[in-house]
């Protein structure tokens, strides 16, 4: 059975029952944002060269634009916002202050390879997110300016919360919704839910973030590479796939789902998409007491890769 588009939840109905639930609440914030000027997101999209390609849902299809691109613009113009959709690091080194947020679905150092950023665009990147830009971070955000060791950790990973180690076959897993659910579309779904992704084992976590979805690492059923034999970091206690956190006046968001295009093209997951944006634009406030020692103690620990 084709598992892509995958979800179910532990305490509650299925997605496909549930959804119509969270149209009214989407429609809600689109109507307020109405009257409003439109929110301006940077959708940025570089892969450095961290591993043989891009990703499927950044690749440019017919019409220039990739799977994902076309779901944010279609996304955006749902909910007054302008979405500018780029590979070119260069815009860094231009008028960052027209932002609201960036959103990252990025790989490798972006400071090398084509259409670079700047050692100073970089920086301008980062202190605008501490003056007040927000960030949201899908899948590969994680494995963006990775040091490849234990010690060094880039300003970008820092500012991120946490840090790609690796990853093992694509699976259904089991995603706990940490208490209390604080993103609106995950309020009816209970204590857990499954979906089918890639799954990223994950370190260096900020110890000042709000968690708000954990890997169920016990549900995973494929833990190593086949053949060869491979670790691939999920022998492990729970850790986050899912926070949130401030970064000065920046409101920094991070999710390690979105790998299939799928993701993309289902209407339930642009609705969790779309309240996360909302969370990162200021349209609601969440409780940011930092809960990774209370949801995932174990998450600091883990194998050498």
């Amino acid at each position: 059975m084709r598992r892509r588009n995958f979800l179910r939840t532990g305490l509650a109905a299925s997605a496909t029952a549930v959804l119509p639930l969270f149209q009214p609440l989407s429609r809600t914030f689109a109507q307020a944002n109405a009257a409003k000027k439109p929110k301006k997101i940077l959708y940025f999209t570089k892969n450095s060269g961290f591993g043989s390609s891009e990703h499927e849902p950044v690749k440019i299809r017919n019409g220039g634009l990739s799977v994902s691109d076309t779901a944010l613009k279609k996304l955006g113009a749902a909910n007054n916002w302008e979405v500018v959709c780029t590979k070119d690091g260069k815009i860094f080194d231009g008028d960052l202050k027209q932002f609201d947020c960036f959103a990252f679905y990025t790989s490798g150092d972006l400071c090398q390879g084509d259409n670079a950023l700047s050692p100073e665009g970089k920086k301008r990147f980062l202190a605008a997110i501490e003056d007040g830009v927000g960030f949201f971070g899908f899948h590969t955000a994680s494995l963006t300016c990775k040091s490849f060791n234990e010690i060094d950790i880039d300003p970008y990973i820092t500012m991120l919360g946490g840090e790609f180690i690796t990853h093992g076959p694509s699976q259904v897993a089991t995603v706990k919704v940490t208490q209390p659910a604080q993103i609106p579309w995950l309020k009816n779904k209970g204590e857990s839910f499954e979906y089918f992704d890639e799954w990223y084992a994950l370190r260096k976590f900020n110890k000042d973030m709000r968690v708000i979805l954990t890997l169920d690492t016990a549900s995973m059923k494929d833990k190593v590479w086949s053949p060869g034999n491979v670790y691939v970091g999920y022998d492990r206690t729970p850790f986050p796939v899912h926070w949130a956190r401030m970064h000065g006046k920046g409101r920094v968001m991070y999710t390690a789902l979105g790998h299939p295009d799928d993701f993309w093209q289902d209407a339930s997951w642009m609705e969790f998409v779309r309240d996360c944006f909302g969370w990162v634009l200021g349209e609601y406030n969440m409780d940011m007491m930092p809960n990774i020692d209370k949801v995932a103690p174990g998450a600091f620990q883990y194998p050498i890769e």
